[in-house]
């Protein structure tokens, strides 16, 4: 049985990949699986990957009789690791050298800790570092654990047999899944966070950075926040009120506006070039 497990779900990445193998082929620690488990896609990711892959025996590919999502998908990825030790990471993007080494380190270090995790490198289409993103130690189960703000970040990795005290990754979730269950590992056992820049996360235009794609996330955010009040017995209600402007005041806002563009005052403004901001509104 290897040390680590690295768990990646693929579905229309494979012309990503190479970046992505080539870094844990590069890793200090050697002791690793990578389990590949594509989601039916729909181009040659998998003909791409096995290229790339070559004869390493260290990966192992399986593929879902259809399209499932992500939450399927990678709670199935689970099943399949046969390490104790576990860490998702998508097919477009990468680990920094030592990335195994260091959380295998520290996994041995807090035996009682649930997660570890990181911060994360942003990066542009080709893995250009552009910023990086610094995650949280969270310690007690309030609003950071909600995760709103990537507190919890980037390389995340887990040890199954406190994983297995949760209800695990939600097949329902089709965005966001990640946030559920890091607040599902958070509510069984301490979690762990190492200030170190181990993941490189890609920015390109179908990953969940677009705007579009962001907009889903939020979306399903909510639905994991709900199901964690259901499981804690708690409301969010007042926390969601205090996040978004309800729509009601958001229309009486857009109205108020619509009748300042239409007065007279501001049209004369307008015609006398006092107001160059006039026709952005």
């Amino acid at each position: 049985m290897s040390k680590f497990s690295i768990l990646i779900a693929n579905y229309n990445n494979g012309h990503f990949f190479e970046k992505c193998c080539q870094s844990l082929v590069a890793q200090t620690e050697t002791d690793w699986e990578a389990v590949i488990l594509d989601d039916g896609s729909t181009d040659d990711s998998l003909e791409v990957i096995k290229k790339i892959i070559g004869d390493d025996s260290r990966f192992k590919i399986h593929q879902n009789d259809q399209n499932r999502g992500i939450g399927y998908t990678k709670r199935r990825l689970i099943e399949l690791a046969q390490s104790e030790i576990c860490g998702f990471l998508d097919p477009d993007d990468a680990l920094a050298p030592h990335a195994l080494e260091i959380v295998l380190k520290t996994h041995t270090e807090y035996p009682e800790a649930g997660l570890v995790y990181s911060n994360f490198v942003r990066c542009d289409e080709n893995l250009t570092p552009l910023s990086v993103h610094k995650a949280k130690q969270i310690t007690a189960l309030d609003q950071a654990y909600y995760n709103f703000n990537a507190e919890i970040s980037h390389f995340v990795t887990f040890k199954k047999k406190i994983y297995e005290k949760t209800s695990g990754i939600d097949p329902f979730l089709k965005i966001a899944e990640d946030k559920d269950w890091y607040m599902k590992m958070c509510e069984v056992a301490p979690v762990k966070y190492i200030d170190e820049d181990l993941y490189l996360y890609r920015i390109h235009d179908s990953g969940i950075s677009t705007t579009k794609n962001a907009e889903k996330a939020l979306f399903w955010h909510w639905v994991a926040l709900i199901k964690m009040a259901e499981r804690r017995n708690i409301s969010v209600e007042d926390l969601f009120l205090q996040s978004y402007v309800p729509k009601k005041k958001y229309e009486q806002a857009l109205n108020q506006l619509n009748h300042v563009k239409n007065s007279r005052w501001a049209k004369l403004g307008n015609t006398l070039g006092l107001f160059k901001i006039f026709k952005k509104l």
